[in-house]
């Protein structure tokens, strides 16, 4: 009677252990860039929000030599905005400019307008920035200016 082996070589143990190894170093990677832009679509809406946040605070602060506010307009073509500019009302000056990362969507609201009290005036809109499969909401309570950056 012939004996029955139970286990497995060392080769075979080699064999599923470096199988195992190259699905690891082949789908670790993947996983991670998911997670990359998922944290860059989240930080380009919170870094849209304090944009907003800095306009309005531009028009309570410049209320007596600019009391007709600041606005940020949105650049580029409505489909997905490339940048926004913070503008003196008044003067027309630019006082600040800056580029949307290019894995960032933004629709939707296309200016945000604020008085010398710190109110927003014009549009009601939203704007939306989206990336990585996630979506945020950005809105301005239009009677006091707060800023609000959600996920719906």
């Amino acid at each position: 009677m012939k004996a029955v082996r139970k286990g497995f070589t060392l080769v075979e143990l080699v064999i599923v252990v470096l199988i195992i190894g190259a699905l690891t170093f082949i789908t670790v990677p993947k996983l991670a860039m998911s997670v990359v832009n998922l944290g860059k679509s989240q930080t380009g809406a919170q870094r849209m929000a304090a944009a907003i946040r800095h306009c309005r605070t531009l028009a309570i602060s410049n209320a007596g030599t600019s009391p007709q506010g600041f606005r940020l307009s949105m650049t580029g073509p409505s489909s997905g905005y490339t940048g926004f500019q913070i503008v003196n009302v008044q003067t027309g000056a630019v006082v600040k400019s800056e580029e949307i990362p290019s894995n960032v969507t933004c629709t939707g609201a296309d200016d945000f307008v604020f008085g010398p009290l710190g109110n927003r005036t014009g549009d009601t809109d939203n704007l939306n920035v989206s990336g990585g499969g996630k979506t945020y909401v950005i809105s301005v309570i239009t009677s006091t200016g707060m800023v609000k950056c959600t996920q719906p």
